[in-house]
């Protein structure tokens, strides 16, 4: 057997190709399996601190404004552990208007003439940290949501 036929018969051998091309691309698939694993959670995460802010919301048109009633709403919302009204909701008069939400003097006029009516703005915030701390992927980060309902 010459050295021609070494050459043949390594170029025509295809045993053993397919599990190093797994070793090579297996680490590539389990580097994006944990980061979609990652956003997924950080997106859940975040819806919920979403609903947690409309669910003060809720409490506040339908009760009015109550600070403590409010801030238990956010807080009790989700099952979410670490959700708080962060920064505190806050009671603001205001005018609605092209340019959205103007916040104004509860004894002014709104630019139509109206009487400004009066609003509550709740935000609601949670830390996220990463799943996988081990690997140290992501930075942890403050999730936040906000909502402002006009009070009756």
């Amino acid at each position: 057997m010459g050295i021609s036929d070494m050459v043949r018969n390594s170029v025509s051998n295809k045993r053993g190709t397919a599990a190093i091309e797994m070793g090579i691309i297996a680490p590539v698939l389990v580097i994006f399996l944990i980061g979609l694993v990652e956003l997924s959670f950080a997106v859940l995460q975040a819806m919920q601190v979403q609903d947690a802010a409309e669910a003060g919301a809720l409490y506040a048109g339908k009760h009015g404004w109550n600070l403590a009633g409010i801030t238990a709403a956010v807080g009790n919302a989700t099952g979410a552990q670490g959700v708080t009204a962060t920064p505190a909701p806050t009671l603001f008069c205001g005018c609605p208007g092209l340019g959205g939400l103007a916040a104004i003097d509860c004894n002014g006029t709104c630019p139509d003439g109206s009487r400004p009516g009066q609003y509550v703005r709740i935000s609601a915030s949670m830390a996220h940290t990463p799943v996988l701390t081990a690997l140290g992927l992501p930075i942890p980060a403050v999730l936040t949501g906000h909502a402002v309902v006009r009070l009756q």
